[in-house]
């Protein structure tokens, strides 16, 4: 049973890694802030996955995920992501019965946190300046605070499916 659980898991974050990318790199994109972000699906599903799966796996989907969309759109940009997206990952927890306990609906606010706070730093040690504080700053509150939304929305239709029952 456990090699099974471990296979469902590694598969599991395979196709994750994949939605995380597709979704990030070319799925709905809705310009934000003037640093050039976009709102997208990615970090959605980046919440969702560590939701779901446990901490190691999702880390692995959403660095791997958000790591290839980027080096297919921006690649710039890869280390810093999959810096800060393993890190987002990690307040949230598989550990419940639904994706929206406690601790999974406050979990947004502090992912929020880790990527205004760590693409702020990675755009000021890649491009030199802290002055660009506000343009950076304000398109990642947007782009996190829809992503948080997203999360709400899909995290409220999968519970009511039931879909954490199957990886219990």
């Amino acid at each position: 049973m456990k090699k099974n659980s471990r296979l469902l898991n590694i598969t599991t974050a395979g196709v994750f890694a994949a939605l995380i990318a597709f979704f990030t790199a070319y799925f709905i994109h809705i310009p934000v802030g003037a640093n050039g972000g976009y709102i997208h699906f990615g970090d959605t599903l980046i919440y969702l996955v560590a939701c779901i799966l446990p901490a190691p796996y999702a880390i692995a989907a959403a660095a791997i995920g958000a790591g290839i969309a980027d080096l297919m759109t921006a690649p710039v940009w890869v280390i810093a992501t999959v810096i800060i997206k393993s890190l987002m990952v990690l307040p949230f927890t598989p550990g419940h019965e639904h994706i929206l306990a406690k601790r999974n609906i406050a979990a947004p606010f502090i992912a929020l946190l880790i990527n205004v706070t760590g693409y702020y730093l990675a755009e000021a040690l890649l491009f030199g300046g802290w002055a660009a504080f506000i343009a950076s700053v304000s398109g990642n509150l947007i782009q996190s605070a829809g992503s948080a939304i997203f999360f709400f929305i899909f995290a409220s239709v999968l519970d009511k499916a039931g879909i954490k029952r199957s990886f219990s």
